[in-house]
This record gives structure tokens, C-alpha cells and sequence, in this order.
């Protein structure tokens, strides 16, 4: 009985089988639930969408910055009303060095490089 590819052996095709199936299915070794494609682990699609939306919006100019420098910086990235709002609700003396950082204060989650599967 022949199986599998004719380009490859029986176990290449195995290997590969299995492979693709650990990549598809990246379980969270936190027991949290099955990772979504593209997502960091610690994180929803949503949250990453979130984050990057954000991000979108503040200049390299702006980091580091204060909660003034964010808007500022936003402002003229024209940024939408949710996000000038959200920068609005930022801590006045608190320095981010990072778009992580902001996502963070304003409550989001951002990866743990910790827990990577």
C-alpha cells in the first residue's frame, strides 16, 4: 500500500503532517485556551488589533512622552476621537517609552515574552 507524497518519504510526510497540525492548533502552555492565529500569546486578536489601532496614531516623536506629548503627537496623525479620548485618560505625570507601555495604562494586555509557546 503506498501513502503520502511521492516527492517525499512516508516519514517526511509524517513529520510534516504533524508539524502543520502543532502550528494550526499553537495551544496556550498556560492552559488558557487554544491560541488565536497571529496573536501573542496572553492576548486576543482584538487586543492586538486594539494596541496596533493605537499605536497607528502616536508618532516615534512623541516616544518617550508624557500624556501631552501622546496627544500632541496624535493630533496631527489626525487621530479619531476614540483614540484622543483614550490618550485623555492617561496618568498627566507618567513618561512611556513604548506604545506597549500606553496600551498597558490604558488597561490592555500586552504579551509575556515569558510564556512564548
Amino acid at each position: 500500500m503506498q501513502r503520502g507524497n511521492t516527492k517525499h518519504g512516508v516519514a517526511l510526510d509524517d513529520r510534516l503532517q504533524r508539524e502543520a497540525e502543532l502550528e494550526a492548533r499553537q495551544v496556550d502552555p498556560e492552559g488558557e485556551g487554544t491560541r488565536t492565529f497571529g496573536a501573542p500569546v496572553g492576548m486576543t486578536a482584538d487586543e492586538v488589533e486594539g494596541r496596533s489601532n493605537l499605536g497607528r496614531y502616536i508618532p516615534m516623536a512623541s516616544l518617550p512622552g508624557d500624556r501631552d506629548d501622546l496627544i500632541a503627537g496624535a493630533t496631527e496623525f489626525n487621530a479619531p476621537d476614540e483614540v484622543l479620548d483614550a490618550l485623555e485618560r492617561l496618568p498627566e505625570d507618567t513618561q512611556f517609552e513604548t506604545v506597549n507601555q500606553v496600551w498597558a495604562a490604558l488597561g490592555g494586555r500586552n504579551e509575556d515574552p515569558a510564556r512564548r509557546p
